[in-house]
C-alpha cells in the first residue's frame, strides 16, 4: 500500500511539476518584436503593406500586443491590446476595423485570435510560433468592411 500511495504521489508532483513548466514556457513563446517579411506572405484582399512591425509582451497571464503598420499607400498606424488567453474580449485601441478581440491558447505554439467590430466577428486569426522560436505565421480568414474575403498568410521574422 506504501508503494502505490508513494508512486500515485510521485506521479501527481511530476505531473505537476511538468504543468508548471510547460505553462512558463508557453506564455512566453513569440514574446519579442517582429517584422513582417513581405515577400513570403500573402495577402488577400491586397495589396500588401509595406512594412508591418508586432511586440508581443507578457502580461500576467496573457499578452501585450502592438503594431506599427505602414500600408501600401504609405499611412502608418499603431494599434495595441491587452489580452488574456481565456476567450473573453478586450478592447482594440488605434483600428478602424476591430475594436475588440478574443483570444485562445490551442497548444504551446499556436493562439488564436477572434477580431470583432460592433461586436460582430470579422476575422480570425491563428498564430503558429515556429519550433526554433525565430519566426511565426499568421493565417487570417474573415471579410472586409466591403464585404470581400480575407484569405491572409503573413510571415514575421524575429528581430
Amino acid at each position: 500500500m506504501k508503494m502505490i500511495l508513494r508512486n500515485a504521489l510521485f506521479a501527481i508532483a511530476a505531473f505537476a511539476a511538468a504543468t508548471f513548466v510547460w505553462a512558463q514556457s508557453s506564455e512566453a513563446v513569440g514574446v519579442g518584436t517582429w517584422k513582417l517579411n513581405v515577400e513570403k506572405s500573402k495577402f488577400s484582399p491586397g495589396p500588401a503593406p509595406k512594412s508591418i512591425t508586432t511586440k508581443f509582451e507578457p502580461d500576467g497571464r496573457g499578452v501585450k500586443w502592438k503594431v506599427e503598420r505602414t500600408a501600401a499607400d504609405g499611412q502608418v498606424t499603431v494599434s495595441e491590446f491587452t489580452a488574456q488567453y481565456d476567450g473573453k474580449d478586450y478592447p482594440l485601441k488605434g483600428s478602424t476595423t476591430v475594436d475588440a478581440v478574443s483570444m485562445r491558447r490551442i497548444d504551446a505554439l499556436t493562439t488564436e485570435r477572434v477580431n470583432k467590430k460592433d461586436g460582430k466577428v470579422v476575422s480570425t486569426e491563428i498564430r503558429k510560433v515556429a519550433k526554433d522560436g525565430k519566426s511565426y505565421t499568421t493565417t487570417v480568414k474573415g471579410t472586409t468592411a466591403k464585404g470581400e474575403p480575407i484569405d491572409t498568410v503573413m510571415v514575421f521574422d524575429k528581430i
